[in-house]
């Protein structure tokens, strides 16, 4: 063998380069969205949260002690008298037109018709004056006094009288009292409202000072000519 030869065959076979085994990574999972089912209920309890504070922001803030209600309290309605046909009339003296005072002992040993009219110089109250006005002669014939009762001061009384010509006395109870006494103070309505007023009733007294008849929720037309056969019917 040459030494040429022998060279070449003496030279070692070149190595191969070993590749390191790759390590495959593991998959990424998908990140998984959140649906919109399960975030509602999130979103539902904090829209919840914010209608209940909104809510409790707008409520009225409770009574703190020592402090009044501002609403103020109803006044009670009048306790209706428990008057009746043959009780004992009430007594009472009250100011008249004229200037001058009358009471029921002034009618002692006759009959006296008493005649509640809610205020002088309106339409009803005005015919009524007017009926006894114009049955007053045949009123005193049956021995019977004639008396009209309102709230009106003495002074609207007057002018009542003078621009109807009326010859019946007419007495103010601007307090009430004697009115309360009677019955005739109480709840009224008119155009939905309800207020506190004379209720238009008539009472026949006889001359025991006993009440012979109650005529209540008066009707004007024809009222005072039936008061008047009652009292000539004693």
């Amino acid at each position: 063998m040459s030494k040429k030869t022998r060279n070449k065959s003496s030279k070692p076979a070149p190595r191969k380069a070993v590749r390191a085994p790759q390590v495959k990574s593991a998959k990424r999972q998908p990140t998984k969205k959140r649906s919109a089912t399960a975030s509602k209920p999130a979103k539902d309890a904090t829209k919840k949260a914010g209608k209940t504070t909104a809510a409790a922001s707008h409520r009225t803030p409770s009574k703190q002690p020592g402090k009044p209600d501002s609403v103020k309290p109803v006044k009670p309605a009048t306790a209706k008298s428990g008057l009746a046909e043959g009780a004992k009339a009430p007594g009472f003296r009250l100011p008249r037109d004229g200037g001058s005072t009358v009471s029921l002992s002034d009618h002692a040993g006759k009959k006296l018709v008493l005649f509640f009219y809610p205020r002088a110089d309106t339409p009803g109250c005005t015919r009524e004056a007017i009926d006894f006005t114009r049955l007053s002669g045949a009123f005193a014939e049956s021995g019977t006094a004639v008396l009209g009762v309102s709230a009106d001061p003495p002074k609207a009384q007057e002018a009542f009288r003078d621009k109807h010509e009326l010859v019946t006395p007419l007495a103010s109870d601007e307090t009430h009292q004697m009115l309360e006494a009677y019955g005739v103070w109480g709840e009224k309505s008119m155009y939905g409202k309800t207020f506190q007023g004379i209720l238009r009733t008539t009472v026949l007294i006889g001359g025991d000072g006993r009440i012979i008849r109650i005529w209540r929720h008066v009707k004007v037309d024809g009222h005072a000519d039936e008061v008047l056969a009652a009292a000539q019917a004693v």
